[in-house]
């Protein structure tokens, strides 16, 4: 089957999914609406912070704030568009009819990834312009030193955590159980370890918080880590390839 073809049927594949739809809309409602939210509370609250954090204050990425459950929406994206098919059966059929396990592999990928980068690109923006609204006489602009860039790379971000899910489904084959270890880790195993002290230079080099530096443009306070946007951009771009590495030569060596 020609590439071209490949890529429809998987574009197809895709959009005849009920859950693709539920799942990328959560991501950009709960993105949006919680970014407002706690945009709004800041703004009502700036005056009772310290000078310290006022000075540190970075409205781009309080806009962002809902993108720590977005993520999570574009995981499950992720891993429902490669493991799915194991789940139902269909991935029997599916290499039946493209036995070129990386040209099925890549066209998954490729597909998922533009839908992916374009519903984050909505996102991006949307939490942007809407928390800034909310920020009042806090708020910044797209034209300040380093916003749009931090603008693009929140799209970035979210579409890579969502190719890193479907490297990690590649290599499971279950939506279960790459949900059951993706989850847990990106909503509480990462956090809490990036609060520890005794940890906190290991978490530094998670997907998660390596790439949440790309949507930073000032630096926190009791911020240490070794690197700074591009650098976490890297690293998480290192992780993504990993996982999808793995993944692809698992598929090949692999009975459906």
């Amino acid at each position: 089957m020609a590439a071209a073809q490949v890529l429809r049927s998987e574009w197809t594949k895709i959009k005849s999914v009920n859950s693709t739809a539920f799942t990328l809309g959560f991501a950009v409602i709960v993105s949006v609406g919680l970014g407002m939210l706690i945009s709004a509370l800041t703004n009502s609250d700036f005056d009772n912070m310290s000078a310290k954090n006022q000075l540190t204050f970075d409205p781009t990425f309080i806009s962002f704030s809902g993108l720590s459950l977005g993520q999570l929406a574009m995981v499950v994206f992720g891993v429902l568009v490669v493991a799915g098919e194991y789940s139902t059966g269909m991935i029997r059929t599916s290499l039946a009819a493209v036995p070129q396990r990386g040209t099925f592999l890549f066209s998954k990928v490729a597909v998922a990834t533009l839908l992916a980068l374009v519903i984050a690109l909505i996102t991006s923006f949307a939490s942007f312009y809407l928390g800034q609204l909310m920020l009042g006489d806090h708020s910044t602009d797209l034209g300040a030193p380093n916003v749009l860039r931090a603008v693009l790379g929140a799209a970035v971000y979210m579409t890579l955590m969502a190719m890193f899910s479907m490297g990690v489904a590649s290599m499971l084959r279950s939506p279960m159980l790459s949900l059951g270890i993706l989850m847990p880790f990106f909503f509480l195993v990462s956090p809490i370890l990036g609060s520890v002290s005794a940890t906190k230079k290991i978490a530094q080099y998670f997907p998660d918080q390596a790439g949440l530096k790309v949507m930073q443009v000032v630096t926190p306070p009791d911020d240490d880590a070794p690197y700074g946007p591009m650098g976490g951009l890297a690293i998480l771009l290192v992780w993504v390839a990993v996982a999808l590495i793995i993944g692809y030569v698992l598929l090949k060596k692999r009975d459906a």
